[in-house]
């Protein structure tokens, strides 16, 4: 199969998003703009971010966008548009390749996205980029630095379990499990993320690290004290019952649950539940804002408290 061919093959019959003027087939997409329009892009590479002796390929292309669509829902965006551009080596099939995109249909469709473009390359091991694009309404970008002193700690789900997946994948446990499920598909709180729309201001993260990586990234943009209470973590039932030892760890650092760790003024409580509630999503108010002499994430665990590292994943250690 050539990258005619796979264009071919990938080229939607139709496109959801109404804004769009000119999609695959031509240099460049075209679209007219609705609103403020966000743009993120998300890298995976095999052997780094995946592995084929536990990952499928449908859900290896499920799981690369749903890394961008979070990153969008951590903005406050609606996601529109994905593009994907691969490098390809030879051991990856035709099959295998259509089955990555099949992924990303898969979960692009839940959120109402349309691809509308991307590139192919040959290479030495499989590389997938996705750019992403989403709308948001003006004046309502949900960033980082949104955090104030007073403000309440929330975060959606449950933390911890795509790290316990991934343990289970590399003990050969079955794929039935729903830690595992977690681990390859997560499920990303745009449509949470969206209806937060009526609240003024909404600091938000996503989970892709750990919270006590995202914690520290919203305290030195915010210039704040972000105090966390370790017995209010949201762990789920199997992660507990499977990894007793490791799961508040696996809570703060694990990574890659894609949920939503944000701040709201206290005045903001109910309204943010009962958004919670019409959008499906389970809520959890973990910890508090403060101001400091110096950003910081402290984490209270009964009548002890200690700083909190940023000990989430990181690609680039620091260099001499």
């Amino acid at each position: 199969m050539d990258e005619f061919e796979l264009i071919r093959r990938i080229s939607p019959s139709y496109y959801r998003q109404s804004s769009v003027i000119k999609g695959i087939g031509d240099d460049a997409f075209v679209f007219r703009a609705t609103g403020d329009v966000v743009f993120t892009t998300d890298t995976m590479v095999e052997d780094v971010h995946f592995s084929r002796q536990t990952m499928e390929p449908e859900a290896i292309g499920y799981r690369a966008l749903a890394a961008n669509i979070s990153d969008l829902a951590a903005m406050g965006s609606d996601p529109a548009f994905y593009s994907v551009s691969l490098v390809v080596s030879p051991e990856w099939t035709n099959e295998e390749i259509l089955a990555l995109y099949e992924g990303m249909e898969r979960l692009g469709k839940q959120h109402g996205m349309d691809l509308i473009g991307g590139d192919t390359v040959g290479g030495k091991q499989l590389v997938v980029s996705i750019t992403a694009h989403g709308y948001i309404h003006k004046g309502k970008g949900r960033y980082r630095s949104h955090a104030r002193p007073g403000d309440l700690v929330f975060v959606t789900g449950t933390l911890g379990d795509a790290r316990g997946g991934l343990e289970q994948l590399m003990q050969q446990r079955s794929s039935a499990s729903p830690l595992i499920a977690r681990h390859r598909y997560p499920e990303p709180r745009a449509h949470f993320a969206s209806g937060l729309e009526p609240l003024q201001r909404v600091c938000l993260n996503d989970v892709s690290d750990g919270i006590a990586s995202e914690a520290n990234e919203i305290a030195a943009v915010s210039g704040v004290r972000v105090t966390i209470r370790e017995q209010d973590l949201p762990i789920s039932e199997v992660l507990l019952q499977n990894y007793p030892d490791q799961a508040v760890e696996w809570a703060l650092s694990g990574g890659e649950d894609f949920e939503l760790l944000g701040t709201i003024a206290q005045e903001d409580r109910e309204a943010l539940l009962a958004i919670a509630e019409h959008r499906e999503t389970p809520v959890t108010f973990i910890g508090t804002v403060s101001s400091a002499d110096a950003p910081e994430v402290i984490l209270q665990s009964g009548k002890e408290s200690k700083r909190l590292l940023r000990t989430g994943y990181t690609h680039l250690q620091e260099r001499r």
